[in-house]
């Protein structure tokens, strides 16, 4: 009983710490994996590409991501926390290169590097934060989920402002907070339980329709995402706009959806994730119909409340897929992160033509459809509320 009672008296102390340490890792991760998109104008200039291969730049970011299934399945296996320091160590070490590159195929190298090591980062990092949670996943969720946000925010903005004071090739600069937290990373991670070789198979007949219906609603709203953080920053420079404010569209985007990130998740665990979800999404429609009408101040005022909106809905999605594979939690989070994002990279590279053909805009409504569809699909999606035990956490 003494044991068991200083082992959760120790939990209690060192939660806080680990969870904040995850979330800071988290904000370094996905900013350097990230801020393509707020120097992404200046690349196309210095390397002398068009605007159509945009989206296939964007494509080569986030195709690596399509391995999160794979790295998540391998992650359950072997257990551990290992794969989460390496995942921020290349993702930092891409993000620093990005500056170096001579053409068009040397950046989709660099590029894939970062994918492929984001990959490495999220299935076990998503899976340890729902076990550090214990009883309140949602919150942990989103409070881990916030770092990388407000990551994704502040860094487009952040490296448009390095490359328009001394150029691209410093760049590397970003880097070196994460050179930095390496080493604390093995403290701060979970470590997870390698999966016992006598378990039960997945289900994958059992568990197809949900898992579809899951990957389809995320892939779709990280359609909307990623054609917003693309396009927009275009449009604006297309229109006679600077480097830095075109930035900071992404940045209004991501970082004030960081209220979403905590919103949707406490709502989560009081009201289920579904019906938030639903409602989540169908305000997120009308923001992008009326950002795409706005002008002057009201597109920063739209774009945050649609940044919200569509971030209270990414730590449920992951959640969802913990709980249909909940003895699988790093190849769910995987699918519902990883995949996703891939499909939707694939959708943006598809879009690059019609930005280019039509205008930046195109794209856009195109999104807004999908998302439209993706209403739908949450109607659908499962209504799960497990409670996860607290203890075994190292």
């Amino acid at each position: 009983m003494e044991a068991s009672t200083a082992a959760t008296s120790s939990r209690s102390q060192s939660y806080p710490a680990r969870l904040t340490g995850m979330s800071w890792a988290h904000f370094l991760n996905d900013g350097a994996a990230n801020y393509l998109p707020g120097v992404l104008p200046a690349i196309l200039i210095s390397l002398n590409l068009s605007v159509a291969l945009a989206g296939t730049i964007m494509a080569a970011l986030l195709m690596g991501q399509a391995l999160q299934p794979l790295v998540g399945l391998f992650a359950d296996r072997v257990g551990g926390r290992v794969m989460v320091a390496l995942g921020l160590a290349g993702s930092s070490l891409g993000g620093a290169l990005v500056g170096f590159a001579s053409g068009f195929w040397p950046l989709l190298g660099i590029l894939m590097l970062i994918g492929i090591s984001n990959a490495f980062f999220h299935p076990q990092a998503l899976a340890g934060i729902r076990r550090l949670g214990g009883e309140r996943p949602g919150t942990a969720m989103s409070i881990f989920m916030v770092g990388g946000e407000v990551g994704r925010g502040v860094w487009p903005a952040l490296a448009s402002w390095v490359v328009v004071q001394w150029g691209l090739g410093y760049l590397w600069l970003l880097a070196l907070p994460a050179l930095a937290t390496l080493p604390f990373m093995l403290h701060w991670a979970p470590r997870l339980p390698p999966r016992a070789a006598d378990a039960t198979p997945i289900a994958w007949r059992l568990h197809a329709g949900p898992l579809s219906r899951l990957v389809t609603f995320s892939a779709l709203r990280s359609l909307m995402i990623l054609s917003v953080v693309t396009y927009v920053p275009l449009m604006w420079a297309q229109g006679g706009g600077d480097l830095t404010t075109g930035a900071s569209f992404i940045t209004v985007l991501l970082v004030v959806g960081v209220i979403g990130n905590l919103g949707g998740g406490r709502l989560s665990d009081r009201f289920g994730r579904r019906p938030v979800l639903i409602v989540a999404m169908s305000i997120s429609v009308i923001m992008l119909a009326a950002f795409l009408l706005a002008e002057g101040i009201w597109l920063w005022i739209v774009l945050g409340v649609l940044g919200i909106s569509l971030f209270a809905t990414l730590p449920l999605g992951i959640l969802i897929a913990q709980d249909i594979l909940p003895e699988n939690r790093s190849l769910g989070s995987g699918m519902a992160l990883g995949l996703a994002n891939a499909l939707a990279a694939l959708g943006v590279m598809l879009l690059g033509p019609v930005a280019a053909l039509w205008a930046p805009a195109a794209p856009l409504w195109i999104a807004l459809g999908g998302g439209v569809i993706s209403i739908f699909l949450a109607s659908g999606l499962p209504e799960h509320m497990e409670k996860t035990p607290q203890s075994g956490i190292a």
